[in-house]
């Protein structure tokens, strides 16, 4: 079993949505994490960090969940140690759980350019939350199965050369976005979506029903 999700100390809703898409994932809880176990069912195999946000109290269930400790002065977040834990256990696809948004708008940004970098190593990542998603873009051909009418968006993390994006309200021909651009946010899908990208790095958030 290659597949894992971690759970990162952001925001989470437990759609409906969001259960199916975890299910058969190994699971890590990253400090805070942990907290997203219960509302999703899910019993994490190791739990890790240097807990200054874990819970007070733990369902009962959760209680002998193998702990490995780091100390608070350490060069990681506990996401990117979770993360690499992850990859040891012989992750080729991770689900980031709460990678979004919370208190902490660095780790947020963090994992967002982590899952960027760790789709061109060859590791498929999806970012998600309940009621967002998001998957890194790079050269290559991606195709997306989303409902009609799915808000989505498209954040250039370079100069984006050759993109074209079909199957969508506002479609685009092999254009080329200047980082920073807005260009490519709030489109809508029509008929499935195909994102073609020649240059560049991205990554594509959608707004998903539970």
């Amino acid at each position: 079993m290659n597949r894992f999700a971690i759970l990162l100390d952001g925001d989470m809703t437990p759609t409906g949505r969001l259960k199916r898409q975890l299910q058969g994932c190994r699971v890590i809880a990253a400090d805070g994490g942990i907290r997203h176990a219960a509302a999703l069912n899910l019993v994490p195999e190791v739990w890790l960090g240097d807990f200054d946000s874990a819970p007070d109290q733990l369902p009962a269930n959760l209680n002998d969940v193998p702990r490995i400790a780091y100390p608070e002065d350490k060069d990681a977040t506990d996401g990117e140690i979770a993360v690499n834990e992850a990859l040891a256990r012989g992750a080729g696809e991770l689900m980031m759980v709460g990678a979004f948004g919370g208190a902490r708008a660095d780790h947020a940004l963090l994992q967002k350019t982590m899952a960027v970098s760790l789709a061109k190593r060859g590791v498929t990542v999806t970012l998600c939350d309940g009621g967002q998603e998001g998957y890194p873009i790079l050269p290559g051909t991606y195709r997306f199965e989303l409902s009609e009418g799915t808000l989505f968006s498209l954040v250039g993390l370079s100069e984006l050369s050759g993109l074209s994006v079909t199957g969508v309200k506002w479609p685009l021909d092999r254009v080329k976005v200047p980082i920073g651009s807005s260009l490519t946010l709030s489109n809508v899908v029509v008929d499935g979506l195909t994102i073609e990208l020649e240059r560049g790095s991205a990554l594509m958030i959608a707004q998903v029903a539970g």
